[in-house]
């Protein structure tokens, strides 16, 4: 017979309920950094919801779109910078899966 596995709750570890906070702000940074392309993506598809843009009497010119269209790019640029300064910043955290630094 096989012997039953030891069921004993005071053996089993139990994760840490709270994350340092390090690892808590690296986290929420690569988190905002994942999302980063997709608000990009609907801040570049803005300009085709402006009414007229292609018409020819346009309430918007086609010069203002590709003016708005670099701003964006421009900010998501910054936007990105900012977010991976501040992860290393904080630091490599042990607790957060990643390669290994060389």
């Amino acid at each position: 017979m096989s012997a039953e596995p030891d069921n004993d709750p005071s053996q089993v570890p139990h994760p840490p309920v709270f994350l340092e906070r390090q690892g808590y702000r690296r986290r929420r940074l690569m988190d905002a950094a994942r999302v980063l392309p997709l608000i990009g993506a609907g801040l570049f598809a803005v300009p085709l919801l402006w009414p007229g843009v292609g018409e020819t009497e346009a309430p918007y010119s086609l010069s203002s779109a590709i003016i708005y269209i670099f701003g964006v790019w421009a900010g998501l640029i910054i936007l990105a910078a900012v977010f991976g300064y501040g992860a290393r910043r904080l630091g490599r955290s042990s607790d957060v899966p990643g390669p290994e630094p060389r």
